[in-house]
């Protein structure tokens, strides 16, 4: 009987990958602290959501160096590099990239020629992704689900790799368009970016107020990106840590059986893709630190950016300040970690 891919133990060249991979990690996070103070819980959810191949919402306020983050780090993994300032007046063409008219200056005959936008780099930063209408942000849609872009009925296809990493200021709302739940559904990661600590912004100051401006070297390049994206897909897991993640995304869905924080705070929860994202989160994560197989842990890490955006609360969590991460905080204390969740819920709630 042939073994799933997925429980084939990984060989040696797998595990070289996975030690190279984890001194490149360390090296990665000393080129950017040249350039970014702290942040380096952000970092690591940056890099776990590329190297799954999935898109990321990074949300804070303005003057947190969101965007010199996304920057600096494309320097370092060798990946072409765009940003898409986004306003109420931008237009899809201004992202996708639009057809004109070309005169053949030899036989004098006129065709229609793509000139690309700025969608057709490895690393794409949609800065302040909310502040466009609705339809300029479906334009994102088709490019970050199928890497592709479709113009006068042809289909060009994206650079691979191709990451959106989208900006948001969650203090700001006027002048703004919430994202549909369909396109927040497709950001693998939504990534909060919180204050400094005082010597954190104290450091901050002291290097940016001088003359000097730091720069930092490759650290990937090209072809060891790609071959470390597919690596995390050769990564094995145990079919009880799957279905540890998935209790994740099921007990958030509002219906019978759920737990009574689920049904009082939750009005939507998280669909399938979730869960895929929630294994591979845990997968990436697991080689960035140096392992070759998944944990529980892993799982538990990547909980929080993977359902935030995916988890709906209603009127009542509002009121009392209960927040995603809360739900997700209390699924974690409730899950078994053998996933047996099922099995045990009604024991649970009949003591409670």
């Amino acid at each position: 009987m042939t073994q799933p891919a997925s429980d084939l133990p990984p060989h040696d060249g797998d595990l070289a990958a996975v030690e190279r991979l984890g001194v490149a990690y360390r090296q990665i996070v000393d080129q950017l602290g040249r350039v970014i103070v702290g942040q380096r819980g952000v970092v690591e959810e940056l890099l776990i959501a590329m190297l799954a191949g999935g898109h990321a919402l990074l949300v804070g306020v303005p003057g947190l160096a969101k965007t010199l983050m996304v920057k600096t780090l494309s320097e370092t993994l060798n990946l072409s590099f765009n940003r898409i300032q986004f306003t109420p007046d931008l237009m899809p063409a201004d992202i996708t990239g639009t057809e004109v008219i070309q005169e053949d200056k030899a036989t004098g005959g006129r065709e229609f020629k793509f000139i690309p936008g700025p969608v057709f780099a490895n690393v794409l930063l949609a800065d302040e992704i909310n502040r466009t209408p609705p339809k300029t942000q479906a334009a994102l849609l088709e490019a970050m689900q199928e890497h592709q872009v479709t113009a006068g009925g042809k289909r060009h296809k994206l650079p691979d790799p191709f990451f959106v990493l989208a900006t948001q200021n969650p203090i700001e709302q006027e002048g703004t368009y919430p994202l549909p739940e369909a396109q927040l559904d497709r950001f693998m990661f939504e990534i909060l970016v919180d204050y400094p600590t005082e010597e954190e912004e104290f450091e901050i100051v002291r290097q940016t107020t001088v003359a000097s401006h730091a720069t930092v070297e490759k650290v990937l390049s090209y072809d060891e990106w790609l071959n470390l994206q597919a690596l995390v897909r050769r990564v094995p897991v145990a079919d009880s840590v799957i279905r540890y993640a998935m209790q994740f995304a099921r007990l958030t869905r509002v219906g019978p059986g759920q737990p009574d924080f689920v049904k009082q705070y939750v009005s939507w929860g998280a669909g399938p893709r979730a869960s895929q994202y929630l294994i591979l989160g845990a997968k990436a994560r697991a080689i960035l630190h140096g392992r070759p197989y998944v944990s529980v842990e892993d799982v538990q890490k990547v909980a929080a950016p993977v359902l935030r955006h995916r988890i709906l609360t209603n009127f009542n969590a509002e009121a009392e300040g209960i927040r995603p991460d809360d739900i997700v905080k209390k699924l974690t204390e409730l899950i078994p970690p053998d996933g047996s969740v099922d099995r045990l819920l009604p024991k649970v709630f009949k003591t409670a």
